[in-house]
């Protein structure tokens, strides 16, 4: 499956981001040495991970978010690439490394999800292997999240569509409702005012009367 078939086949945008990482950590992963994705969406300061190809992914997450800074939340936030070779001999973000490390990842690559509007998007990508990836590897992800980006804002589009349309749908079937209960009352020559009075008289043992001042 690629990125269009996900975007086509997804119910919503929930499902299509769960696809999209398990798709990047399928076609990232070489045989004998997996690669865990998740998707941080960062927005009003806050991060979260809405999609994870697996629940160490969302761990490894997690983490990063605990320290508030590390490879994949610059790359949301600078829209550029961060990559880690290996994370016992990095400087950069000692402490949360030294954390990651405690779960066997050594290698992490964080890949900017170009987005609409204020919200900022990427790529995680972990491997428990040293130099896990190369500039090719790099580059194949980079382009997959190109595309992802691309994808993604079909999908939300798509998805404001249905929502559009469900909404028209509603109010149609409220509004033929209406037309039909309009009707009925048209077609038994009915009063307004004798409708309301039915409906008092069903609440109370006595004949509704009116008054006035």
């Amino acid at each position: 499956m690629d990125l269009q078939d996900l975007v086509l086949d997804s119910p919503d945008i929930d499902h299509f981001l769960s696809g999209l990482a398990h798709l990047a950590a399928h076609q990232l992963s070489d045989p004998g040495q997996e690669v865990f994705c998740g998707v941080t969406l960062l927005r009003h300061r806050h991060a979260e991970t809405v999609a994870s190809s697996s629940d160490k992914a969302l761990r490894l997450d997690e983490i990063q978010y605990s320290y508030g800074d590390g490879p994949c939340l610059t790359a949301a936030r600078t829209t550029e690439t961060v990559y880690i070779p290996d994370t016992r001999t990095s400087d950069r973000w000692p402490e949360y490394f030294a954390a990651v490390a405690e779960h066997g990842m050594l290698s992490i690559l964080g890949i900017p999800i170009p987005l609409d509007g204020d919200a900022q998007c990427a790529l995680n990508l972990y491997s428990n292997a040293p130099d896990a990836f190369t500039p090719e590897a790099a580059r194949a992800a980079e382009a997959f999240a190109r595309e992802a980006s691309r994808s993604l804002r079909t999908a939300v589009r798509i998805a404001h569509l249905s929502d559009t349309q469900a909404h028209l749908s509603a109010a149609l079937e409220s509004r033929t409702i209406i037309d039909l209960a309009a009707g009925i009352i048209m077609g038994q020559n009915l009063k307004l005012r004798d409708i309301a009075a039915r409906v008092v008289s069903t609440t109370s043992n006595e004949p509704p009367t009116t008054h006035f001042g």
